[in-house]
């Protein structure tokens, strides 16, 4: 349910099988035993808030707020159980909250898994505000959320936090710490895999369950999508990146099922795990009620946000509308009727594209729109990146869930991108649990005599399986190998770290955009550290990547 208030009229109102090796996660139950023991004792003192605050979307004039109200002990995640709540939630200019800028009631249900939200307007552009909930006499902790630049203000600079794919029995969701102690984030963007729908097991975690999930089966129904996100939100690390500042998130297929398309899914069974479009929409109606995003163009993700006169940010859903995959080598990755985005999508992105006028359009794409061939790898280093990559095992140069296996789309895009003149796009994307920084070339092959239409940025994993995972050997050892071949095949590609888990920071200037990249020590430690790897950036006007040495 979503509340919209105008600060200026309510400051006195209180109103296996077919499984990879490296997608998944999962553990727990349902409605009751582990989940339920796994809840503090003090959910019995309803209600209280135990699944953090959010927020999310920031505009120049308002945001959403989001948090989950436990009333009573029984009405845990995906439960559908208990009463009607009253929340109030008022935001402040201080973090004693002396300053009250708006206030105002919402009410949580059993019919949003007593989720609520409330988009906020009235609010002043490019501040600081903090924001709590109450309900039943008690408040919830307070949290700090800002708002977006004003839509024609010169903005001299913007920092991002990046992240994509957490799979919580891998490991602990450090990146998330390290990137709230920062303190200094405009915004942090998730760029798909926030969940994963797997059953307890299934998924690539280096042979360790290092923390269960819940529930333990694969998700299928409403409830189970609902107590999986209510697992996730249970994190601290993640709580506390919530806490400190607006998310801008889009879904990926693991938020559905792994490698989804508009009528199905690689991990779906019809019949066996019900109807695809009836497990689609749960999957979708949890989400919304779970996460700080606006539901957008026809109830999906795809939507756009603007930061001043720096920077204009394309949300895409490349889920809901795509066909679906094809094996690789038979041609159909070229057919014109096929597509990632779908038509409408497609369309929107491109008029947007074009009548941007910030000196940045950021593009936030789920999976890597770079072409990626695999070059001469040796069979032991072939197999897990065929795997990875959803690949076959003979090693063509193709992964078909990315846009190398919708070649009409990419093909359009960059050249609509080359015929307007359109400089200074720059795609931030996941999906991979690689680390990776590309030129965008309108044609791979003959690169870099030809041109670059954009670039691109690419974010490991924050816990999800990558290639030293799957072959169990110590860390970099797989880069140190592989990435020179990676390189050779792909002179595009300036990059990539394909070991490694962490997070980005892209720092963006009039003159450059720049993603620092990091990593963590150990992803199976909760206390695991974090230190600067790489930097690469892009000057305004090159379409080109560039390796810097200087970390933001």
């Amino acid at each position: 349910m979503t509340s919209r208030f105008r600060a200026s009229e309510h400051l006195n109102s209180l109103s296996p099988r077919r499984r990879t090796v490296v997608k998944a996660a999962a553990a727990g139950a349902v409605l009751a035993g582990p989940l339920a023991a796994a809840i503090p004792a003090r959910a019995a003192e309803a209600p209280a808030f135990l699944h953090g605050l959010a927020s999310g979307d920031p505009l120049p004039n308002g945001v959403l707020l989001w948090t989950r109200v436990t009333p009573t002990a029984e009405a845990i995640p995906g439960s559908g159980l208990g009463p009607d709540t009253e929340v109030g939630w008022v935001v402040a200019k201080d973090k004693a909250f002396t300053n009250v800028v708006a206030k105002g009631t919402t009410t949580a249900t059993a019919a949003t898994d007593h989720t609520v939200k409330a988009d906020v307007r009235g609010l002043e552009p490019a501040t600081e505000y903090w924001f709590r909930f109450s309900a039943g006499g008690t408040d919830s902790p307070a949290a700090r959320t800002r708002t977006a630049p004003a839509a024609d203000s010169a903005v001299p600079n913007l920092r991002f936090g990046v992240v994509s794919c957490a799979n919580w029995e891998a490991g602990y969701f450090s990146s998330y710490r390290h990137l709230a102690a920062r303190g200094d984030l405009d915004a942090w963007l998730h760029l798909g895999d926030y969940i994963y729908e797997y059953g307890t097991g299934e998924y690539g975690t280096r042979d360790t369950v290092v923390r269960p999930h819940a529930p333990a089966h694969e998700i299928l129904s409403l409830a189970d999508y609902r107590t999986r996100h209510g697992r996730y939100k249970t994190d601290p690390d993640l709580q506390a990146l919530h806490a400190v500042a607006p998310v801008v998130a889009i879904w990926d297929d693991h938020e559905f099922a792994n490698d989804a398309w508009s009528g199905g899914a690689e991990n779906h069974t019809e019949g066996t795990e019900g109807a695809w479009a009836a497990r689609q929409a749960a999957a979708k109606q949890a989400y919304f009620e779970w996460m700080p995003v606006r539901t957008a163009t026809a109830g999906t993700t795809y939507r756009r946000l603007r930061f001043g006169k720096l920077v204009d940010l394309s949300l895409l859903d490349l889920r809901s509308f795509r066909s679906q995959q094809v094996a690789v080598g038979n041609g159909s990755v070229d057919d014109p009727d096929r597509t990632l985005t779908g038509r409408a999508q497609l369309d929107w992105l491109k008029a947007g594209l074009k009548s941007s006028d910030t000196t940045w359009r950021l593009v936030g794409n789920s999976v890597m729109i770079s072409p990626f061939a695999i070059g001469s790898l040796s069979a032991d280093l072939l197999k897990p990146l065929a795997e990875l990559l959803g690949l076959p095992k003979e090693g063509l140069a193709l992964n078909t869930d990315q846009w190398d296996g919708y070649t009409d789309d990419r093909r359009e895009l960059l050249a609509h991108l080359r015929a307007n003149a359109i400089r200074n796009t720059v795609f931030l994307t996941g999906d991979i649990h690689m680390a990776w920084a590309n030129d965008v070339p309108v044609n791979a092959g003959t690169y870099p005599l030809s041109a670059s239409a954009a670039t691109e940025f690419v974010v490991t994993s924050v816990t999800s399986d990558n290639l030293d995972d799957i072959l169990k050997v110590p860390e970099g050892t797989v880069t140190a190998l592989a990435a020179p071949v990676i390189q050779l095949a792909n002179r595009h590609v300036h990059w990539v770290d394909t070991d490694r888990h962490g997070y980005g920071v892209l720092d963006i200037t009039a003159e450059r955009a720049q993603m620092d990249y990091y990593v963590l020590s150990d992803k199976t430690k909760a206390n695991a550290t974090s230190s600067w790897a790489r930097s690469y950036r892009t000057r305004s006007g090159t379409q080109k990547v560039e390796r810097t040495y200087d970390p933001v």
